[in-house]
């Protein structure tokens, strides 16, 4: 499973971790194990963080609080007291440490600690209002992103996944109409 982490967020790329929510909902995240490869992909993490079924489960909810909180902030709707506890509960644990090495600095922590880093990182940019949010473009995606693009023009979560293709698309409809 590759993991893509086209939000600018780590909160809202958890929330990604769940595709297309509308249409057929594609989950990224279906163990523990997958967790754990997660957090090692986000190149933010210790390497090795083992992942129990408590975490686990804990994630899952995390990350549902977070996307139906950014949803709300894309939209201009209040946040649900549930949704702000759910996150809350996690962005007040403790976090990562570091320790200085001959090497530099190294992050330690458990899956616990990642959770509270992922937490705190949404928490902050689900705080700012000005955050320059949005919903991927595409009409099946649900991906939600921070548009950091010269002039804010960013159309699409990512254009691996949803730019080209609606790109694609729009070509061969072009196509048959000249035909």
């Amino acid at each position: 499973m590759n993991f893509v982490f086209v939000s600018g967020n780590l909160g809202l790329d958890l929330a990604g971790t769940r595709k297309w929510r509308r249409t057929e909902p594609e989950e990224l995240l279906p163990d523990a194990d997958a967790l754990a490869r997660w957090f090692a992909a986000t190149g933010e993490m210790p390497n090795g963080i083992r992942v129990d079924p408590e975490v686990f489960n804990a994630a899952l909810v995390l990350r549902e609080a977070i996307y139906r909180l950014a949803t709300a902030r894309v939209s201009g709707a209040a946040f649900d007291a549930d949704d702000l506890v759910a996150v809350n509960r996690w962005a007040v644990q403790p976090g990562f440490g570091v320790e200085l090495t001959g090497d530099g600095v190294t992050r330690t922590g458990g899956a616990r600690a990642a959770l509270a880093e992922v937490a705190r990182s949404a928490a902050v940019v689900l705080a700012d209002v000005d955050a320059p949010m949005k919903e991927c473009g595409r009409p099946t995606c649900t991906r939600i992103y921070l548009d950091r693009s010269r002039g804010m023009r960013r159309t699409w979560c990512g254009m691996d996944e949803c730019g080209n293709r609606v790109k694609a698309a729009a070509y061969r409809a072009r196509k048959r109409e000249q035909s």
